[in-house]
């Protein structure tokens, strides 16, 4: 008896911990991978740059390569020897990164982009983000036929089922659409029970025209408005709308500030460029938000102070201070983007 009431003190102790570093503060991160695949043939996806060498070796590989017309792309797709050793050392850049956050236990919830599938998602959480003591990873399979897939890693509780909402563009071409991922939504119980839905995003990227990602947002902003009026709303990912875009569009005045807070406006430290370099045109972009939307009498509230982004570990960096992509066949660098975060503190 005396030890099964030793086992209950302790199992409530350690709920009270885990509750307990919660309850103050939920830090909130988005960050793109950058093409986080693992070592096997996905079918009915474009993966055929991310497999072994010994892989790409028959004829009918060597042919799918050479119609892509990018030569760069191309090259990579016959020539780049994509093995576990590889995959290994992604990941544990990735996980480094990551666990920058929260003295070394990483955000509460991470949003992500362009991981390849549940599988791989796993494979990082368990192995290399064990001191984030993460649930069950949320990811559904979407069209996108380049593979890639928006998730989310949480401590937090999921509260029912995750829906991956497809984005229906119009007067667009059926080859643009293709290249597109839907958005993904999950809802997590707060410490005080309160439920916070979370939109994992990748819009249409910047090569295709605004009116996709004007769309997007359009279905995002629909997709908010659906929900009870007491939620507690955040959307995080790749927008993929350059700094241009913002200026010359007012993207932000017209799709985001009547129902949202972009977090990276309320200030993000001294040298808060961007989550983005484009060198040829040497411009900064925040393609990477977080985008917050609360009750009009909220306890959850954005700390403004909290909101960074999360670019100190060395392997980020080039050696001009930008986003250090993941550069074959040397393995260096994590990621093209620096992932931002912020924590919501209860008033």
């Amino acid at each position: 008896m005396t030890r099964y009431l030793c086992l209950l003190l302790v199992l409530f102790l350690t709920g009270c911990a885990t509750t307990g570093s919660l309850r103050d503060g939920v830090t909130i991160m988005t960050f793109n991978v950058e093409n986080l695949f693992d070592t096997r043939d996905d079918p009915g996806k474009n993966d055929s740059t991310y497999l072994p060498l010994t892989q790409k070796q028959s004829a009918g590989h060597r042919a799918q390569c050479e119609l892509i017309e990018v030569q760069r792309w191309r090259e990579q797709c016959l020539y780049w020897d994509w093995n576990d050793e590889i995959v290994a050392t992604k990941m544990a850049r990735i996980a480094a990164t990551i666990l920058q956050v929260n003295n070394g236990r990483g955000p509460d919830i991470v949003a992500l982009q362009e991981v390849e599938n549940l599988a791989v998602l796993d494979q990082l959480r368990t192995q290399y983000l064990g001191a984030a003591e993460y649930q069950p990873a949320v990811l559904l399979e979407g069209k996108d036929l380049r593979g890639i897939d928006v998730a989310f890693l949480s401590r937090l509780p999921l509260v029912g089922e995750p829906v991956l909402h497809d984005i229906e563009f119009t007067g667009i071409a059926q080859e643009r659409v293709d290249d597109t991922r839907g958005i993904l939504e999950a809802t997590f119980r707060l410490p005080d029970d309160s439920l916070l839905t979370a939109y994992a995003v990748h819009f249409p990227a910047p090569y295709h025209p605004r009116e996709m990602r004007e769309q997007a947002y359009d279905r995002l902003n629909e997709l908010r408005s659906a929900l009870p009026p007491d939620r507690y709303v955040f959307a995080a990912g790749d927008f993929n709308t350059t700094a241009l875009e913002m200026r010359d569009h007012d993207m932000l005045p017209r799709y985001v500030h009547p129902q949202w807070i972009a977090v990276h406006e309320l200030g993000c430290g001294s040298d808060c460029r961007g989550t983005h370099y484009y060198a040829p045109n040497d411009s900064w972009s925040f393609l990477d938000m977080i985008i917050w939307s609360a009750p009009e009498k909220a306890g959850w509230r954005v700390d403004p102070d909290s909101v960074r982004l999360v670019n100190e570990y060395p392997s980020q960096r080039t050696a001009e201070g930008t986003p250090n992509r993941f550069q074959m066949p040397a393995a260096t660098g994590v990621s093209d983007h620096w992932p931002l975060a912020m924590t919501i503190r209860r008033q």
